[in-house]
């Protein structure tokens, strides 16, 4: 992320001189091409070292000192933009976000052949944080600096700057980065609750740390590590983050603690009072607002309920706003599209229509309407506005453009982005100096040398007007956290709604034949049929044990190889697959393929209901 000083001045004149573009409309979008774009994204900002399975083959290992120089570990996690700085409030609101993408929508991700991918973009961001929170009440929360790193055009393999870290602790509290990372500890807790146990608890463990911490030791961030001020200052305060991690520890706890947190606090954090039209990775009133929602719709408030009723009443004043039906509303572009800022502003649009997602499917649970300022509003129509905000980012807008590199056939050609700007180091390794890669790379007006596949960027202006120039970086600037919302909207849109009640945990039915579309060849949805029963149970120390059965069939007409199944909510052993370093499961290792009607059968002993199967992905021979 680039700071305010400097900004370019673009064409916008003329567009208005010459009258408002009109709207390009598309013949439909593939939600699920985009899905699988926005996701591979996040392989592009990966820093450390890159794994055998990585997708993004331009991008090498860098950042391998991270954290020595202050005597710990910090090589991983995502560079946050354009630059080569990890900054721990804005990843760990990326992984909230990719988390509750996936909480929301996981089915859905599972039946287009992406959730393994999304599960491991959360757990390539978690085990990051792990490593930077060693301590309790330590927590490190940047790794380089924005001054030096903004000096410097490199490559993350190249990078010569300051990789010094700098950290929160007792002394030196931070509030809201240690509450969002306890949020973001705790959501990730919640998806790997069922396929990782062991990993699920670890990272609980970390959320009771950090909000233990967040709430006791109260304080800016940005007080501590000033050097994170020029570009991620939490303006908002802490307040909202101590709310939002309460909601999350809740909803991965079911304790109560959370929940009278919540509701004791509500006043005095701002809850219940702040009316707000916008949610990032700085404010999120709104989040925790809807959050609190769908914790009352769903029955959960107990005698909480006053309380989060006007937690709900903002939540609603912010959808109202959004769709242009409040006393205050939030300002759109001639071509419709959501505007809060002329930097990065696409930032903001994803977000908001990612709650619009979620709280149109939780008033549709509840059998409930919208009530905003100018009348009633069914769900449907927030699903129906939030897809118009995607379909302008994809391409359905005056320009005609399309705002994620890769999709369509006018995407941003000239990134803000140092690793895709300059020639793969694969390519061609000669070092790129910290100066040299301004003078070569930077001001080259052509093309990147390596296409950002996926990319958000910032967006066009108030009036639909963007430049597509590398040093236009309030627009041309990409940024995780622009990415994350935008998952689940996109898994909504490509799978359609799966008919349970969201209001309740998502239970996966396993006993419906399951559909995946491997890239190239979509199949139907009766490719692969996973059925599970019952064969025994017994009594021991007071718990009854089962045995399941699970029969997989080839039902494609062709053989399956390279078969890929996610097994979660499971709490005992299994047999019959061969379980990969990523936590997925695949065929045993006497089997390399499942010919077309063939089946294989794999079993597992817990004390509790089918685990949740599902099949990430395969390739048809």
């Amino acid at each position: 992320m680039e700071n305010l000083a400097g900004f370019c001045s673009m064409a916008a004149t003329l567009f208005l001189l010459m009258g408002v573009l009109p709207l390009v409309l598309s013949r439909g979008h593939d939600y699920g091409e985009a899905l699988s774009k926005s996701i591979l994204f996040f392989e592009a900002q990966r820093s450390g070292y890159l794994p055998g399975n990585q997708r993004v083959n331009w991008r090498g290992n860098s950042g391998l000192l991270d954290g020595k120089t202050n005597g710990v570990d910090l090589v991983g996690g995502y560079y946050d933009a354009g630059d080569n700085v990890k900054f721990g409030l804005p990843m760990a609101f990326t992984v909230t976000m990719m988390s509750w993408s996936i909480m929301e929508y996981g089915s859905q991700m599972g039946a287009s052949g992406e959730l393994t991918h999304a599960m491991e973009a959360v757990k390539w961001g978690t085990d990051y944080l792990i490593k930077a929170h060693p301590e309790p009440h330590a927590l490190y929360g940047e790794v380089g600096d924005g001054n030096t790193d903004h000096y410097c055009w490199q490559r993350p393999e190249d990078m010569t700057t300051s990789r010094n870290a700098y950290r929160i602790d007792e002394s030196n509290p931070g509030s809201d980065l240690a509450g969002e990372t306890a949020a973001a500890m705790a959501a990730a807790s919640i998806i790997f609750r069922r396929s990782n146990p062991a990993y699920s608890r670890e990272l609980l463990t970390h959320a009771y740390q950090l909000f233990d911490f967040a709430d006791k030791y109260r304080g800016k961030y940005d007080s501590s590590i000033t050097v994170a001020q020029k570009y991620y200052r939490s303006v908002s305060g802490y307040a909202d983050e101590l709310l939002w991690a309460a909601a999350w520890m809740y909803k991965a706890t079911s304790n109560k603690y959370y929940l009278d947190y919540l509701g004791k606090n509500g006043d005095a954090l701002g809850g219940t009072g702040w009316a707000v039209t916008e949610f990032g990775w700085d404010v999120k009133y709104a989040g925790v607002q809807t959050l609190v929602a769908k914790f009352l719709m769903g029955g959960n408030a107990g005698g909480n309920a006053p309380v989060f009723g006007k937690y709900q009443e903002k939540a609603e004043f912010f959808m109202c706003s959004c769709l242009g039906k409040s006393t205050q509303n939030a300002q759109k572009t001639p071509g419709g599209l959501m505007f809060r800022q002329r930097w990065n502003n696409l930032q903001f649009v994803t977000s908001a229509s990612f709650l619009l997602t979620v709280y149109s499917d939780y008033l549709t649970s509840a059998g409930k309407n919208l009530h905003c300022s100018s009348g009633t509003v069914a769900p449907s129509e927030l699903l129906t506005f939030a897809k118009s905000q995607v379909d302008y980012i994809l391409g359905d807008n005056p320009r005609a453009t399309s705002y994620m590199v890769g999709y369509g056939n006018n995407y941003p050609q000239q990134v803000h982005h140092r690793g895709s700007s300059i020639v793969s180091v694969k390519v061609n390794p000669s070092f790129v100096s910290c100066r040299g890669g301004y003078a070569t790379w930077f001001s080259r007006k052509a093309s990147d040398p390596n296409q950002l596949t996926g990319a958000i960027v910032g967006g066009p202006d108030a009036y639909d007007n963007f430049a597509d120039q590398r040093d236009n970086y309030e627009q041309t600037e990409p940024a995780t956290y622009n990415n994350a919302p935008l998952l689940g909207i996109l898994a909504r849109l490509h799978g359609g709604h799966s008919g349970y009640n969201q209001l309740l945990p998502v239970k996966i039915p396993v006993t419906k034949p399951i559909a995946v579309h491997p890239n190239p060849n979509p199949v139907k949805e009766t490719s692969i049929a996973i059925e599970q029963k019952i064969t025994n149970s017994w009594v021991a120390n007071g718990k009854t044990y089962y045995r399941y059965s699970s029969i997989v069939t080839n039902k494609s007409g062709k053989t399956i190889k390279n078969l890929n199944l996610s097994v979660s909510n499971i709490y005992g052993p299994l047999w019959g697959l061969t379980k990969s370093v990523s936590g997925s499961y695949g065929f045993p290792t006497w089997v390399s393929s499942l010919p077309a009607g063939k089946s294989i059968e794999f079993v597992y002993i817990h004390s509790s209901s089918p685990a949740q199967v599902l099949v990430s992905s395969y390739t048809l021979a």
